[in-house]
């Protein structure tokens, strides 16, 4: 009788998936500090092939950028809602930023699950996410071309309580043109946070902006976007901590706009 050849067991995701208490680091991170950070001199000198190799060849870059995208739970979330559209988060803190790395290619080596629509651009299975370790306050436009992007993430940032830490918020006057230049128009810019005073300062220096204008969350659903909505909301480390501590979340967003003449 022929012996039965034994089937090679297929990796098991709760098995591999990283976990974080390896990975443990402080909350924040001063990006005003040198954090020893290699980064490309432009977006020509990046590969991102490496970053996403199912997808080499294709001309395709990122268009969903999360800035300080911690554990990558909204990353994981919308990686399977938008197979086509590759999303990359920017990290400064290295044992969180090793975390996503090693989620990502955990998820990919357990993930079966196609995309809704396969097709030979969205081959699914988490190949659309990847992380870089960054700071973004600095070296933005070192990873993106200008109008590249259509979604940028601000998901609750580091607030700096202290007045004389303003400066050291993701949102800025300073900052917003850099903002305004990677993300083409009509381009959302989506931010949230559980500090009031933190949601109030971005709505402001957003709002004053000329670059953007501010868009409501049913007129973003009725575009189409009730999905990433759902996700800014919900799907964080954070998001996730406040909703068990029973706190309050403060949701604002905005749209790219040209400048009238």
């Amino acid at each position: 009788m022929a012996k039965r050849k034994r089937s090679k067991a297929q990796p098991n995701a709760s098995s591999i998936l990283p976990q974080k208490r390896h990975y443990r680091q402080r909350a924040h991170a001063n990006p005003f500090s040198d954090h020893n950070l290699e980064y490309p001199a432009s977006p020509d000198e990046v590969d991102w092939s490496v970053h996403y190799p199912a997808f080499a060849g294709s001309g395709k870059t990122p268009e969903f950028a999360d800035v300080g995208c911690g554990f990558g739970g909204l990353l994981i979330a919308l990686a399977p809602l938008y197979p086509d559209t590759l999303m990359l988060g920017l990290e400064i803190r290295v044992q969180v930023s090793q975390y996503v790395e090693d989620r990502i290619a955990a998820l990919r080596a357990t993930s079966s699950a196609p995309p809704p629509q396969p097709s030979a651009d969205t081959p699914g299975g988490y190949q659309n996410v990847s992380i870089v370790r960054a700071n973004a306050m600095k070296f933005l436009p070192n990873y993106f071309f200008k109008h590249s992007l259509s979604a940028l993430f601000f998901l609750f940032p580091d607030p700096h309580f202290k007045l004389r830490k303003h400066k050291a918020r993701i949102i800025s006057p300073t900052l917003l043109a850099e903002y305004a230049y990677v993300l083409r128009p009509g381009g959302i810019v989506y931010t949230i946070t559980d500090v009031k005073d933190l949601a109030e300062w971005m709505k402001a220096h957003l709002s004053a902006f000329p670059l953007f204008e501010t868009v409501d969350a049913e007129a973003l659903r009725a575009e189409g976007k009730g999905p990433i909505l759902d996700a800014v909301w919900a799907s964080t480390e954070e998001g996730k901590k406040v909703d068990r501590n029973k706190g309050e979340k403060w949701l604002s967003c905005f749209r790219r706009i040209e400048p009238s003449l």
